[in-house]
């Protein structure tokens, strides 16, 4: 208060007419100043190319401010607070004139409030902001001048330069410190920011990225029991006949059984020996195999495959044995979903008998029971033990190989048995919505 009682007593009386005038082009300013905010920060890129396109003083200008955007932005809020401190002392003192003799202190102050904020959120905020949002380009060619010198009159350079370098050194400190989230946040982050705009597809891949770090390999492998393989004792024409039986451009090669595997053989390298007899020593071209772990995680799989520069690893368990083999495109599926090629067979994995009724193969993976089911699977993720595959999660909840039409109850659903032999369990009937 005190201030606007000097600036009070600085004018003579009577001279209402020179607040409303200091009052109105400050407002104007405001307007101004705020509106370039929206303006320069909303340009589409079209609108960027367009301001490139013509050679003219202002939308050069335009583009200098549009090169350094924390400069830019740092000298609008400057000067949009100095103007509004402006209109605040100057309505403040002409309100004071106003109401000098009338009323209480606390009437003085509410009716201060009430037509200070309103003056300047509605004239030097929502109307100007509003109107920039359409006319954008225009708007940022016709604030392009002044702000430009703006920027390089004091003392709104220091104080840009100030805050700019204030800005950096938060930012800094912020990195170091990190933000700590849970994979659950991300999901749940997800869920509740995913818009109209956002397709099914795109959602499903950001769902994957989530999960990615908490899959394992013993996830997504392929069993040694589905694995197409090559012994060492082959003759040259029988490895050719196998290539051309399987399809396979990478094929495993053993010793004795799957626990020993000798390498790698890429198809590619065969081609210039097609011709060759049957006594060919192929066993020379096998490349080095790559073992991981069951438990690895499929982002530090990944990370393996671009460094070595591979695209197929072994699998073995805690003992040494072999389990399967995981390919880099099983994990690039875990985020963007099945990827079939053109020679591809469509192998159907399951069958839907009704809306809640479905017959899957016993050796079907938990994470494609999920996919279909359009779950999580953290129930069955809870329980499933050393179990990967719909069969096997039977075999870990009863305990033993369950005969043909014996079931047992997990959850919601009603997992039955429709055909298995001593050794496993070949196919499974799952109903939905039995408890």
């Amino acid at each position: 208060m005190i201030l606007t009682s000097f600036i009070f007593a600085l004018m003579p009386a009577g001279t209402i007419i020179v607040y409303l005038i200091l009052i109105f082009v400050l407002l104007i300013f405001s307007a101004l100043i705020s509106g370039s905010e929206v303006a320069y920060f909303s340009l589409a890129p079209n609108e960027k190319d367009f301001l490139k396109s013509e050679d003219s003083r202002n939308a050069n200008l335009a583009l200098k401010l549009l090169e350094k955007p924390q400069e830019l932005l740092a000298t609008i809020l400057i000067v949009n607070n100095f103007l509004n401190v402006g209109i605040v002392i100057f309505l403040s003192a002409l309100l004071n004139k106003l109401f000098h003799d009338t009323g209480t202190s606390s009437f003085h102050f509410i009716i201060e409030v009430l037509a200070i904020t309103f003056m300047i959120l509605m004239f030097g905020e929502v109307i100007p902001k509003v109107y920039a949002t359409k006319n954008g380009l225009l708007f940022a060619k016709f604030m392009a001048v002044p702000l430009n010198s703006l920027s390089s009159v004091p003392p709104f350079s220091w104080l840009k330069k100030f805050l700019v370098n204030g800005t950096r050194i938060i930012h800094k400190y912020a990195k170091h410190r990190g933000v700590s989230i849970t994979t659950d946040e991300l999901e749940q982050a997800i869920l509740i920011t995913k818009e109209e705009s956002t397709s099914e597809e795109e959602h499903k891949i950001l769902e994957g990225i989530i999960k990615f770090g908490n899959t394992d390999v013993k996830q997504i492998m392929r069993s040694r029991m589905e694995v197409v393989y090559l012994e060492e004792d082959f003759n040259f024409h029988t490895v050719l006949d196998h290539i051309l039986e399987s399809g396979y451009s990478r094929i495993p090669v053993i010793k004795n059984s799957f626990d020993e595997v000798e390498g790698i053989l890429y198809v590619k390298d065969l081609l210039p020996h097609i011709n060759e007899t049957a006594d060919f020593d192929w066993k020379s071209l096998i490349r080095k195999p790559f073992f991981v772990p069951e438990n690895k995680k499929i982002d530090d799989l990944l990370k393996d495959f671009q460094e070595k520069k591979m695209h197929m690893a072994i699998v073995v368990d805690e003992y040494g044995g072999g389990s399967g083999i995981v390919t880099l495109e099983d994990v690039l599926e875990e985020i963007v979903g099945d990827i079939t090629e053109e020679f591809d067979e469509d192998v159907v994995g399951f069958k839907q008998i009704s809306p809640n009724t479905f017959i899957f193969e016993g050796r079907t993976a938990l994470v494609d029971l999920y996919k279909v089911f359009e779950i999580d699977g953290k129930e069955f993720e809870a329980e499933k033990g050393e179990s990967d595959s719909i069969g096997g999660f039977i075999i870990e909840q009863s305990g033993r190989i369950l005969k043909n039409n014996e079931f047992i109850k997990f959850e919601n659903y009603k997992l039955i048995v429709v055909s298995s032999d001593k050794r496993r369990i070949k196919s499974v009937k799952i109903v939905i919505g039995q408890n």
